[in-house]
């Protein structure tokens, strides 16, 4: 609860994220009601621009008009093959399994990719939760349509906050080539426990396995390594766990009474967006209090529903864990490695573009190479959260993973600061300061090798020497180095992790 509410919302990006999708969401629904559309489709309706609220995500206004109007092009022939094989199983679940191959493998095109497998494999998804036929066909497309229609004037109309503040860019996964392409390998491991998920959740329940289906392959999203899936499962029984504990004070007593459930629905709804980013725990919380109070929207919910959405998450989970410890597995310190590597390549550029303009470049622009700073260190979290876990039970590795946080955390602290002295015209002509940045430049070095580029250039003649902004400035850049060469000893003393 307190990482929830303590972490940073620069700007209350994530909240007015969040009461953006509300408003978008909610108009998806009272456009598809007032269309005289059913429930189910409603509900499909709301789903969509959920979908297109919450997964889009490219780095500027334009990619993401255009991957919001493709959904459409991906999800409708999913949403009725799903509803002509419902009454097919064999054939329903062989094709289901070809959606979430072609879904994981799309992210190797990026954030694109990446949502659009996402929407084609919900999609299917809402068809097994609907239990949708293909007269119902017509009525899904047109709340599909009318919804992505919807969320689409609503985020790039009504309230566009990326005009003002576009989404950093997502860092490039590890290159590699066929099976050692990171979708490629998600592709197979996803399939795999997707396919574990179908078979054991239809022997669980005959009317529910999809909750286990949905459970592995959003398990699979935005991991890398085995430890970062297992640990993500973890989180989601959790979620899950407390989410059904509310569903059971909350959603059941209801009895699906509209305005109330969608009063609260809405709440969920900004809780999903808000707490996303910070706590995946979280997130799964409101994720299944609003499955049951959609549950209730349909007259189906009742205790023993929740117990079993809890089980056939379990298998969901265990189909992930199995998958990810048979199927081609990466271990964490692989990922690790990458993502710390590509960090502090990172505080090696934003210091040689702060060299550049403290030495008169106007051109330098380190305030984007700390942004970029910034995307990396939050994946180099994610690939250390299987280290940090309470339940991690070795606890040198753990020490030492925290030890690289903390100091890598630190880095990004001084970056930031020797960006803004940096953008002082009058800071640059302590000659001081390029001294400095070499320096911090060479502890990167220590610990990579060879980089690429060294920053060039000496300080202007005549400047004056001991400019108060030049001071912090320096300050920052004795604190970078500090931080850089204690890196060495949990870096160097062993690996972070066999895992």
């Amino acid at each position: 609860m307190k990482k929830m509410f303590s972490a940073p919302d620069p700007g209350l990006f994530r909240l007015r994220i969040s009461l953006r999708a509300v408003l978008g969401i909610g108009l998806a629904v009272a456009v598809c009601e007032s269309a005289g559309l059913s429930l189910p489709a409603s509900i499909t309706g709301g789903l969509a621009a959920l979908l297109a609220l919450f997964t889009v995500a490219d780095p500027t206004v334009r990619d993401q008009a255009l991957t919001t109007a493709l959904m459409p092009v991906v999800g409708l022939p999913v949403l009725a093959l799903a509803s002509f094989l419902h009454g097919v199983p064999t054939a329903r679940d062989a094709v289901w399994s070809a959606v979430v191959f072609a879904g994981v493998y799309a992210r190797r095109w990026g954030a694109r990719g990446h949502a659009l497998g996402i929407f084609a494999f919900m999609m299917f998804f809402v068809a097994q939760f609907l239990h949708a036929v293909p007269d119902r066909i017509p009525q899904l497309y047109a709340a599909v349509g009318l919804s992505l229609a919807t969320a689409f004037a609503v985020r790039f109309g009504v309230w566009c906050i990326e005009r003002r503040r576009p989404l950093p860019a997502a860092p490039a996964p590890p290159a590699g080539r066929g099976l050692g392409r990171p979708a490629t390998r998600q592709a197979f491991q996803a399939t795999a426990a997707c396919a574990f998920a179908a078979a054991v959740g239809q022997v669980v329940s005959h009317e529910r396995w999809y909750w286990a289906v949905g459970a592995a392959w959003w398990i699979f999203v935005n991991t890398a390594s085995r430890g970062e899936t297992l640990v993500r499962g973890v989180r989601r029984v959790v979620g899950t766990v407390a989410g059904i504990a509310a569903g059971l004070v909350i959603a059941v007593p209801l009895h699906g009474a509209p305005v109330a459930t969608a009063a609260l629905i809405a709440v969920c709804v900004l809780g999903i967006f808000y707490t996303a980013a910070p706590s995946y725990s979280w997130m799964m919380f409101f994720v299944t209090v609003m499955a049951g109070l959609l549950y209730g929207l349909l007259g189906v919910l009742h205790p023993g529903l929740l117990g079993l959405r809890l089980v056939e998450t379990g298998v969901g989970a265990l189909g992930a864990a199995l998958a990810v410890a048979l199927v081609l597995p990466v271990t964490t310190h692989t990922v690790t490695d990458h993502w710390v590597r590509r960090a502090l390549h990172a505080v090696h550029d934003c210091t040689a573009a702060a060299t550049r303009r403290l030495a008169g470049d106007a051109a330098s622009e380190p305030a984007a190479r700390a942004a970029e700073l910034d995307v990396l260190l939050g994946r180099v979290r994610l690939a250390l959260a299987p280290l940090v876990h309470p339940l991690n039970p070795l606890r040198a590795r753990k020490a030492r993973a925290l030890q690289v946080l903390a100091l890598l955390d630190e880095c990004a602290r001084q970056t930031r600061g020797l960006v803004a002295v940096a953008a002082d015209p009058d800071a640059s002509h302590d000659a001081r300061l390029t001294a400095a940045c070499h320096r911090v430049e060479t502890a990167v070095e220590a610990l990579l090798g060879a980089v690429p580029e060294r920053a060039a250039g000496a300080s202007r003649d005549g400047a004056p020497g001991h400019h108060p902004g030049a001071e912090q400035a320096l300050g920052h850049l004795h604190d970078l180095e500090r931080a850089l060469v204690a890196l060495a000893t949990p870096l160097r003393g062993s690996s972070l992790a066999q895992a």
